[in-house]
C-alpha cells in the first residue's frame, strides 16, 4: 500500500466514522422527542437531514475517486466496496430517524402510550449495534461483526414484545388506538435500524474472511 493511498483510506474511515455519528445522534435525539413528547428535538432531526445527505454524497465520490486514482487489489480494494455499501446503510438508517422525528412531531401533544423505559432500552440497544457494526468495519473485528449480528435478534425480541404490549392496550382502551399505532411505528422503524446494522456487520464478516453469513441466521 502506497503511503497516499494508506492516508486517503485512513480520511475515509474518519468520514465514515462522523457519518455514524450523526446518525446515532439522530436516532438518539428521534428517540428521545417521541418518548418524552420533544417536538423541539424532533425539529433538530428533520432539519439536519441535510447534513447526513451531504456527507453520504462526500464518502460516495471519495470513494469513486480513490477507485479511479489508486487502483487498489484485494482487501484495499474490499474495503473501499464495503465503505460504499455501508455509506448507503447509513444514509438510509438517516431516513429512519427522521421517520422516528415525524412520529415523535405528530405524538407531541399526546400522553405516552407506553412506559418510557420500554422503548428506551430497545433505542440504546439500537445505537450500541450501530457503533459496534462501524467499530467492527474500521478494525476489521470480525467477532465484533458477530456480536452485532447476534444482537438483532434481541432487538427483534424487543419489538415483538413492544407490538404486543400496544395491542394489548389498545384493545383495553380504544381511545389509545392511534396513538399506539404511532408507537408501533417508530419501534418498527428502530428495528430497520438494528437490521441496516446488521447488514453492515455482514459484509464485514465477508470482507475480512469471506464468508458469507447473510443467509445463514
Amino acid at each position: 500500500m502506497t503511503k497516499h493511498l494508506e492516508r486517503d483510506l485512513d480520511h475515509l474511515k474518519r468520514e465514515l466514522l462522523s457519518l455514524g455519528a450523526l446518525v446515532e445522534d439522530a436516532t438518539n435525539k428521534a428517540i428521545t422527542a417521541l418518548v418524552h413528547r420533544r417536538a423541539d428535538l424532533a425539529d433538530e432531526v428533520r432539519n439536519g437531514d441535510d447534513t447526513i445527505d451531504a456527507h453520504e454524497l462526500e464518502i460516495e465520490e471519495d470513494c469513486l475517486k480513490l477507485l479511479a486514482l489508486h487502483h487498489p487489489m484485494a482487501t484495499d480494494l474490499r474495503f473501499i466496496v464495503s465503505v460504499m455499501k455501508v455509506n448507503n446503510d447509513l444514509e438510509r438508517m438517516g431516513d429512519l430517524a427522521v421517520n422516528i422525528a415525524d412520529r415523535a412531531f405528530d405524538m407531541a401533544s399526546a400522553p405516552p402510550a407506553v412506559p418510557p423505559g420500554d422503548l428506551l432500552t430497545m433505542a440504546e440497544r439500537v445505537r450500541v449495534m450501530v457503533r459496534e457494526s462501524l467499530d467492527s468495519l474500521v478494525n476489521r473485528d470480525c467477532d465484533l461483526a458477530r456480536k452485532v449480528v447476534r444482537d438483532d435478534e434481541d432487538v427483534d425480541a424487543m419489538h415483538k414484545r413492544m407490538f404486543k404490549l400496544l395491542e394489548e392496550q389498545m384493545m383495553r382502551e380504544p381511545q389509545s388506538v392511534a396513538l399506539g399505532i404511532q408507537t408501533i411505528s417508530a419501534s418498527r422503524h428502530l428495528e430497520r435500524i438494528a437490521d441496516l446494522a446488521t447488514n453492515i456487520a455482514e459484509d464485514v464478516v465477508f470482507m475480512v474472511d469471506g464468508e458469507v453469513i447473510r443467509h445463514t441466521r
